[in-house]
């Protein structure tokens, strides 16, 4: 121990130098991790996903077939994020990806955005804009080292001084860190949600997939849900649908929320289960039941109205002939300051 001492006091520039990095890193992982961490909201579509993003062109070219308002589209598909080009082949994969009025709305979208002029650009993000928060933990960091570097420096000079043999170690306190979020939302209770709808199944509506907006009272739009064919069973025409899938999409988050509604014979049948897993949670349809579907900024509650099976020449309760759901939606107060301009939401599921 005494050897190890000697030799901290032989090469005390050294020691102190590498003290100061040590603590400098360790200080930059705090800042970065805990105090700063990288926080990403209101990604631009260009960011997300293949299959995000072809979901959300088809939200804004629906908004757009109903308002009309290409500046609004413009706005939310974010075409200053694109590269050249590229919004116009996401545009045609999502046309070939669906059918029907949605891939019409998404054609009629394309088509206007590529009529109407395009508005000035906006001036290129510079280097030294992208470097700034770097630049900013980086500073941080050197300040840190150098006062740590000086203050221990110093001490040293002081040691010899006094005459002091050896160093002096001392602990240097942890840093622990606890990534505390809100708790329930207390006090929803009762309160009227922000949208409200009825949908109904029918046997033979084989192109059955409705989808909602979800907007303040302002106008404001926040995601949309809604419920589509999940899986049918025979060959037989119309389609005999076994499972459908009520899904929460939510503009500020980067996940699309999904359960899949499924009759009595595909929630006992093992290979059906298993091959519906990675849509979303699976769960028996029962008449009067509840979904509750949660994103970040928004909540979703499917409450099944009514149920009936169909009389096919297949297993029996295995294919539905009438289904009615009502979808309610409330958008979540304690999400970005929204506290202010919503009214609460509804009751926490049990």
């Amino acid at each position: 121990m005494e050897s190890v001492v000697q030799s901290v006091q032989k090469h005390k520039v050294l020691a102190v130098a590498i003290g100061a990095s040590v603590v400098g890193l360790l200080v930059g992982l705090a800042i970065g991790w805990w105090f700063w961490p990288v926080q990403w909201t209101n990604a631009p579509p260009a960011q997300l996903r293949s299959d995000f993003r072809q979901t959300y062109v088809l939200l804004v070219a629906e908004d757009y077939a109903q308002t009309g308002d290409l500046d609004t589209a413009r706005e939310r598909l974010g075409i200053q994020f694109w590269e050249e080009g590229e919004l116009s082949r996401e545009l045609q994969r999502a046309e070939q990806a669906h059918h029907g009025e949605a891939a019409l709305a998404i054609r009629r979208l394309s088509s206007n955005l590529e009529a109407a002029p395009a508005p000035p650009e906006a001036p290129p993000e510079t280097v030294a804009a992208r470097l700034q928060p770097v630049a900013m933990v980086c500073g941080v960091g050197l300040l840190v080292i150098a006062l740590v570097g000086g203050g221990l420096y110093l001490y040293s000079r002081l040691a010899d001084e006094r005459g002091l043999r050896g160093l002096t170690a001392t602990g240097s306190p942890s840093v622990a860190g606890n990534d505390a979020r809100p708790g329930g939302e207390a006090g929803w209770e009762g309160q009227p949600p922000n949208a409200q709808f009825v949908t109904t199944y029918v046997l033979g509506d084989d192109r059955y997939d409705p989808s909602f907006s979800i907007e303040l009272a302002s106008g404001e739009f926040m995601g949309e849900c809604g419920i589509g064919i999940s899986e049918t069973i025979g060959t037989d025409s119309p389609e005999r649908v076994t499972a459908l899938e009520v899904w929460l999409f939510d503009k500020n988050d980067i996940r699309t929320v999904t359960k899949v509604l499924m009759s009595q014979y595909a929630f006992t049948d093992e290979a059906l289960r298993t091959k519906l897993a990675p849509k979303g949670e699976p769960v028996l349809t029962e008449e009067g039941k509840d979904l509750i579907l949660d994103t970040r900024m928004l909540r979703l509650r499917a409450h099944v109205a009514e149920l009936d099976y169909a009389q096919v020449d297949l297993p029996p309760e295995s294919v539905f002939d009438r289904l009615t759901v009502e979808l309610a939606a409330w958008v979540k107060p304690q999400a970005d300051g929204l506290e202010d301009r919503l009214p609460p939401g509804p009751p926490e599921s049990s």
